[in-house]
Order: C-alpha cells, then sequence, then structure tokens
C-alpha cells in the first residue's frame, strides 16, 4: 500500500514508546529530490498557524516498495524549514 496521502488526512503514528498519536498532514512538499510530509498534532490544527506546533518527516521507500515516515535529524530539518519558508513567501509576494 502507498503511503502518500491526501492534504489534510488524519494519520496514527506510533513513537518509540509504542504510543499513538493522530496528525493532520497539512502539506507535502519536494525538497531536493525527497518528498517531506509536515505534520500538525489532532488538536493544534485549530490554532492560529503561527503558533500550531508541526513537525516534518521524510517519506521513504520500505523494503517492500511501501512509503513510509523517516525521522530526519536537525540538519535536514533546518535545511526543508528554509526551503518551506522561502516557498511561502513565494506563494505570499504572488497573492499580492
Amino acid at each position: 500500500m502507498d503511503f502518500l496521502p491526501e492534504q489534510d488526512e488524519i494519520i496514527t503514528l506510533v513513537d518509540e514508546d509504542g504510543n499513538e498519536h493522530d496528525a493532520i498532514i497539512y502539506s507535502i512538499v519536494e525538497f531536493e529530490g525527497k518528498n517531506y510530509a509536515i505534520l500538525i498534532p489532532v488538536g493544534e490544527e485549530e490554532e492560529e498557524e503561527e503558533e500550531a506546533e508541526a513537525f516534518v518527516l521524510r517519506i521513504d521507500q520500505d523494503d517492500e516498495e511501501g512509503e513510509i515516515l523517516v525521522e530526519i535529524d536537525d540538519e535536514e530539518w533546518e535545511k526543508v524549514k528554509d526551503a518551506c519558508m522561502e516557498e511561502m513567501l513565494i506563494e505570499e509576494d504572488d497573492e499580492d
């Protein structure tokens, strides 16, 4: 089953302790040839966009050629965040 979800779809993530967390897929972005899912924990999506706590996971292929979400390190996070912020600024300029 392919993972690539629709925007605004709710998915359940399981952390390293086995706890389940629901999150909304806010957006899927491409950066340097890889896809990243921007997720917002359920319940926080109603907050102001600037205040909602979002996190980013990379979409990779598993051994069975399905798509999985993978944590990224701080360096990769900074690069993706900067690219997303730049894209958002460009979109805002286009709307004006």
